[in-house]
């Protein structure tokens, strides 16, 4: 029969153990499986795209899409709300006055 030492350590080496694989090496067996579908989904949707159709529309659609730029109102927030009025300034800090 075992001693109480040696079940005590025996309970804590397979508690450590259960901890170890579902909280560890679970979560990596998923997430690796994971990675890998949506790797083989992206490679299957360029594969379909390779024609020479496929590949104008990447051109095309890259030149099409000018950059966006902010709006006029989004450029600026000036305390009063209008944004033609801010300017921009560089804090001027004056020389300080010995009392």
């Amino acid at each position: 029969m075992m001693s109480l030492s040696e079940m005590l350590f025996l309970v804590i080496v397979f508690y450590l153990l259960y901890r170890f694989v579902f909280n560890f090496l679970l979560p990596i067996v998923r997430t690796t499986r994971q990675v890998r579908e949506q790797f083989r989904n992206m490679q299957g949707g360029t594969n379909m795209r390779d024609g020479a159709s496929g590949q104008q529309s990447h051109r095309g659609a890259r030149t099409q899409t000018p950059p966006q730029q902010p709006r006029p109102s989004e450029r600026h927030s000036s305390p009063h709300g209008r944004p033609e009025d801010y300017i921009e300034f560089e804090e001027v800090k004056s020389p300080s006055k010995n009392r």
